[in-house]
């Protein structure tokens, strides 16, 4: 970890150097210009040559599992650039860019087998301001590459360490509900993509038209986990819904899945293990953004912890499976397609929460034509979102009825 703070600190060093020569400031956004963008094998690593309309303050390092490159910018406009374009080579075989959070972008390169940064330099054209940033990568043993990498933390690009909440007040029982909306993906995540629409976008705006219709119930306030195009971490989800004390936490969504030819409206639960091959998959398209944040939450808990956790989830499991079943039942009332299966189970990790009852919904999936044309359209939307607002009023009046029965 010393080696890379080192390394981070040196091209923080080189990037300041090499702009301040050019008789400028960091200031404003970089455009990326496409075709002076590649990532090429070089070797037996590779080289990356990024162009932008002016420099930037920057930094990278590396992540494992699988072996990722990360470079972080302040900040820059991807508009242009695809995976296809970059990608020149076979030593990085996969890319995603966008937003990290408000202000800073990234850029995650997926590397083929371990490799470490050899170099790396920032030069600034002295009349047209134009920067090119050049990456070359070395291959590295697995336990070199494993010793190196890992995220820093810096408070110039990283959210703060969480901090001690004080509790939330005790709400009088009849009072609104608090329900955590949470849209998928977001961005340098954009979760599944076609010709016709992006994930993260799609379930952005229908989180604010639920949200909305959620509101004008008088029954129920909202929060949500993203209210804009960047990406937040699984872990940071959950978070906000405990710092929020939400009553109810849903999770919005429609991939793309090959296995069963999905189609129609499905929503989880929290399992250990996934309630069939479809669920595997899906679980494994939502894990990647613990890649993506470098954070393992499977690592959190000590033994102690975890036995407090499943004790909690001995009450909370059985009012999310209630839940899942009213927004199915609200859905259906609604004429909304439904799966031949709508009640799955996965380990998805924003469903990790212990005491807040938490779903996962697939609104449908973008792998089926009738549905992208159902998502699309925004009278569908509203009605999906009218079949959720009554599955929600009715999952609470059976709630309370169920609770005050445990309390006698």
């Amino acid at each position: 970890m010393g080696r890379l703070i080192t390394l981070t600190a040196l091209i923080w060093a080189l990037a300041a150097s090499a702009w301040a020569q050019s008789g400028s400031s960091f200031s404003g956004l970089a455009r990326i210009d496409a075709g002076a963008s590649h990532v090429r094998d070089a070797g037996q690593g590779a080289e990356i040559t990024l162009g932008l309309s002016q420099g930037v303050p920057y930094r990278l390092f590396t992540l494992t599992e699988p072996p990722r490159l990360v470079l972080d910018f302040q900040e820059v406009d991807w508009t242009g650039l695809t995976a296809e374009k970059l990608l020149k080579g076979e030593k990085v075989t996969a890319a995603q860019f966008g937003t990290y959070v408000p202000g800073w972008s990234r850029l995650v390169l997926q590397l083929a087998e371990p490799m470490n940064v050899a170099s790396a330099a920032l030069s600034v054209d002295q009349v047209t301001a134009a920067a090119t940033l050049t990456v070359a990568l070395e291959q590295a043993a697995a336990e070199e590459f494993a010793a190196s990498a890992g995220a820093p933390q810096d408070p110039r690009w990283d959210l703060p360490a969480p901090e001690t909440m004080e509790a939330n007040a005790e709400r009088d029982e009849n009072a609104p509900l608090l329900v955590m909306l949470d849209p998928g993906h977001g961005g340098i995540d954009p979760g599944a993509e076609t010709e016709v629409v992006v994930e993260k976008h799609l379930m952005l705006q229908f989180a604010r038209e639920l949200g909305e219709a959620l509101v004008r119930s008088g029954q129920f306030t909202v929060q949500m986990t993203r209210d804009d195009d960047y990406f937040v971490s699984l872990e940071r989800r959950i978070a906000m819904a405990h710092q929020a004390g939400a009553d109810v936490f849903i999770s919005l969504h429609a991939d793309t899945i090959s296995e069963g030819r999905a189609h129609g409206s499905t929503v989880y639960t929290l399992s250990k293990e996934a309630s069939d091959a479809a669920s595997a998959k899906l679980a494994e398209r939502h894990l990647r953004g613990d890649l993506l944040s470098g954070t393992d939450l499977s690592q959190a808990d000590d033994g102690v912890t975890a036995v407090m956790l499943d004790l909690a989830r001995q009450e909370t499991q059985p009012r999310s499976d209630a839940l899942a079943a009213a927004l199915i039942d609200g859905l259906r009332a609604q004429g909304r397609p439904i799966n031949n299966r709508p009640l799955r189970s996965a380990g998805f990790s924003v469903l990790k929460s212990a005491d807040i009852p938490s779903v996962l919904v697939e609104l449908g999936f973008l792998s089926s034509k009738r549905d992208i044309k159902n998502l699309v359209d925004a009278e569908w939307r509203a009605k999906a979102a009218r079949g959720i607002l009554n599955g929600l009023i009715a999952w609470r009046a059976q709630d309370d009825a169920r609770r005050a029965l445990v309390r006698q």
